[in-house]
């Protein structure tokens, strides 16, 4: 039986019946998902935004964090995200072509693209482990006040940042009442540091050419920089050290900019990641010629859209977060 609807009116755009607007069901399930999907992104980056504009005194500088490139030691802002972006935008650009060969019917080709996608999406999986893990790891290490409030070290003589092996003192004492198996370690509310409070101080106090910068910006978005003195009487005010990153301390500034980076760009990544094994799957079957015998390389499209998708959120997370 005939399941088609007729309008009386073939030359309307949307004819109704099983295909409107001439849409597959795979390909119009696929834009629904693209669309609630882009809601729950938009919602992500609303509220970052929010955050960020009401904490702007506070909020960390984005190229004094993201500094890290992998085997170089350096300080190189920005530059790694910026390989990741094109590592994904060219990812992109192989899809288009394999679907555009899919259309032609070139076996051969899909498979050569589809392979440059999976590379290129398992090349930006990765890259966003490893900087979640320099981002948990941390770079120089702060102590936080009881007000949580963040305070770094800055060499005065470089006007670069002082990690806290730097300066921080090993206090015997201190070493011996807190020895574990797997190394030193000192808890403060379940989070574990390096370096005791105590050493830190000690150490700050013993080390002149040690100053403060606050989280707080001045007047020329610089984050502020107490002299000697004002930095003294502002360490007195420390209650625990703070190493790296996570949902509840951040010693690169205000603790939601660690939170919407872990919720955005794992959120992100985990669509990339599911994107990575669906065109594993779909081009292991380009390979078994599972679409050339039907014809056509449709499913090819819609793992296309969902891409296409996944990159064009990238660029929007790439510049709220990275850029402004």
């Amino acid at each position: 039986m005939d399941a088609t609807v007729s309008t009386g009116t073939e030359d309307s755009v949307w004819g109704g019946g099983n295909k409107p607007l001439g849409a597959s069901y795979g390909k119009m399930m696929m834009w629904f998902f693209i669309m609630s999907d882009a809601l729950t992104f938009s919602g992500f980056l609303v509220a970052y935004g929010f955050s960020r504009f009401k904490f702007i005194e506070l909020w960390p500088i984005a190229d004094e964090v993201f500094t890290h490139v992998p085997f170089f030691h350096g300080n190189y802002p920005m530059y790694y995200v910026a390989f990741m972006t094109f590592i994904l935008i060219m990812s992109s650009v192989t899809m288009v072509l394999a679907v555009d060969a899919g259309h032609k019917m070139k076996q051969k080709s899909v498979i050569l693209y589809m392979f440059l996608t999976i590379i290129g999406g398992a090349i930006f999986v990765g890259s966003q482990a490893w900087e979640w893990a320099t981002f948990i790891k941390g770079d120089y290490g702060a102590v936080e006040t009881n007000s949580g409030r963040i305070l770094q070290f800055v060499n005065a003589e470089t006007g670069e940042r002082a990690a806290l092996a730097d300066f921080a003192e090993t206090l015997p004492e201190e070493r011996i009442k807190h020895q574990a198996n797997q190394g030193i370690w000192f808890e403060s509310e379940g989070y574990k540091t390096s370096y005791s409070l105590n050493e830190v101080v000690e150490g700050f106090k013993a080390t002149p050419n040690i100053l403060i910068r606050t989280e707080k910006l001045n007047e020329e978005g610089e984050k502020t920089l107490l002299d000697r003195k004002e930095s003294l009487a502002k360490i007195l005010e420390a209650n625990q050290v703070v190493e790296g990153a996570n949902l509840v301390h951040n010693e690169y500034g205000h603790r939601l900019f660690a939170d919407f980076f872990f919720f955005i760009t794992g959120f992100h990544g985990f669509h990339v990641f599911s994107g990575v094994v669906i065109n594993i799957i779909i081009f292991f079957n380009v390979i078994l010629g599972t679409y050339q015998r039907r014809g056509h390389y449709e499913m090819v499209e819609k793992v296309g859209l969902y891409w296409h998708f996944v990159d064009l959120v990238w660029v929007f997370v790439f510049t709220f977060f990275y850029l402004v």
